[in-house]
């Protein structure tokens, strides 16, 4: 065989190498894409990939494991009214109500990421029933008792604030101050809510830990607690997110939201956060025009700031609401 026609056949190989390793790069990107949209958007997640933990992991000091389970359970247990609704599109969504006579102001809250109402409000419940609050506690949608296949970070969720808002004033006095309050995605849930033009007695609106956007959880999440590259697969990840829920990533944000909020805003966070940044409640701060108040905990990791500083933060929401109640 002539060297030449060697050289051209090694060149013919090397080239088929190459467009295999591609394919091969490619189906590989496409799944770890696919295995980060299941994670974050369907009701019964994948199975954990080698070498990944669970994001929401939020660690505990040992002596307070137990006792915020005691909590969760009572709050589970408590003799809240479970309440359903129809919302937009046509989903089931369930609350757990829990009246106070001779209320001031009703909360609507929306707790986070693959977690629960009792579990996420535990630990604050008792203070908002000792202070005069009538709580709609919600089940967000793809998640607990709720109907729906996904969850949708927020962006599918702002809708059902209003769906709840609506449940409120129906069944109360519309003059009554209503404040949407959530945490973790909840917070971003109503912080999201805030781009609406909502209802005069909707008073407010208290964040907990609050990210930006879907796109920059995501990215957050993967880059820290994975062995993956985020931004040689956002694109995918972004077409993955329309087609489950017709939205993608970073089609709206809370940012978005907070250059349109006419309700006050508290927003809170601790400085340990590694699941959701502080640095994502600066900049939903920073972007909110509406009347805002930021609060953050030195050492809190997320979503703890209430158990390290109860104090503080039971004075800066009452001086919150005696701002804002209408």
């Amino acid at each position: 065989m002539k060297k030449k026609t060697k050289w051209i056949l090694a060149g013919a190989g090397i080239t088929a190498l190459s467009a295999a390793v591609v394919g091969v790069s490619a189906a590989v990107s496409r799944k770890i894409s696919k295995f980060v949209v299941d994670t974050a958007l369907d009701r019964e997640g994948p199975k954990p990939m080698k070498g990944t933990k669970n994001p929401n992991d939020t660690v505990v000091p040992d002596e307070l494991t137990e006792q915020l389970r005691e909590m969760s359970e009572k709050l589970k247990n408590s003799d809240c009214e479970t309440v359903e609704i129809t919302a937009q599109d046509g989903e089931k969504l369930v609350g757990h109500w829990h009246h106070k006579d001779e209320d001031k102001r009703v909360i609507i809250a929306m707790h986070g990421w693959r977690s629960s109402w009792n579990k996420d409000f535990s630990i604050i419940s008792e203070f908002w029933q000792n202070n005069d609050c009538s709580v709609l506690y919600v089940e967000q949608r793809g998640q607990g008792e709720s109907g729906g296949e996904y969850m949708g970070f927020g962006m599918i969720e702002r809708y059902d604030c209003l769906d709840w808002i609506d449940w409120v004033n129906e069944r109360l006095d519309d003059s009554m101050p209503i404040y949407l309050a959530g945490i973790s995605m909840g917070a971003s849930t109503v912080l999201m809510a805030g781009g609406f033009d909502l209802p005069e007695n909707v008073s407010g609106i208290m964040a907990d830990c609050g990210f930006t956007s879907a796109h920059a959880i995501w990215k957050h999440v993967v880059e820290n607690n994975t062995h993956f590259s985020y931004n040689s697969r956002s694109k995918i990840v972004d077409d993955l997110c329309k087609k489950k829920i017709q939205v993608g990533s970073q089609d709206y944000t809370t940012l978005d939201a907070m250059k349109d909020c006419n309700v006050p805003v508290l927003f809170i966070h601790g400085t340990d956060d590694t699941f959701v940044p502080v640095e994502m409640t600066y900049e939903n701060y920073k972007a909110c025009v509406a009347p805002k108040k930021l609060f953050v905990v030195p050492g809190a990791t997320h979503a703890m700031s209430y158990l390290v500083d109860k104090t503080g933060y039971e004075n800066v929401v009452k001086e919150f609401w005696e701002l804002y109640d209408v």
